[in-house]
């Protein structure tokens, strides 16, 4: 029996379309050094300066200078280990796909790498590309979307 999902009314809903869940070769668990942003400097004193980071550029800044009080800034201590870098929460590593083609790439890769289909793709060239990445067993991050609930 498949699990499925229940409704308001109480009856159940079992969905059709499956899709490939293939586990990681290798889960490293995800540490990161820093997990809140660091803000521009000054973007709390003024409104036309937004909150993503830029670099200092004054020729008397005291932030460039580094003075002690004035904050964090980015450098590179602050980067994540190699082996977990881009790495998706579930072991995966995005690789988008526009068309079935693509897929084919994955064929050897399918428990590192997992598919993204491009934000442009359509729907009839999605469903192409699912059915697809099924027989391939590739994961597939975004497969409902622009799909109808009929055509699923």
């Amino acid at each position: 029996r498949q699990a499925g999902r229940q409704s308001s009314s109480g009856e159940e809903h079992v969905d059709e379309g499956k899709m490939a869940n293939p586990t990681p070769v290798v889960k490293r668990k995800i540490i990161k050094k820093k997990v809140n942003k660091i803000k521009r400097w000054h973007s709390d004193r003024y409104m036309r300066v937004g909150e993503s980071w830029r670099a200092p550029r004054g020729i008397d800044s005291r932030f460039r200078r580094r003075f002690k009080g004035t904050g964090p800034q980015v450098n590179i201590g602050y980067g994540s280990n190699k082996k977990t870098r881009h790495m998706l929460p579930s072991g995966f590593y995005k690789f988008t796909v526009e068309n079935v083609a693509d897929l084919e790439m994955l064929l050897m890769h399918n428990r590192k790498y997992c598919a993204e289909i491009a934000h442009n793709v359509a729907a009839r060239k999605r469903k192409a590309i699912l059915d697809r990445a099924e027989q391939l067993n590739i994961r597939v991050l975004n497969g409902k979307a622009k799909l109808r609930e009929e055509e699923q």
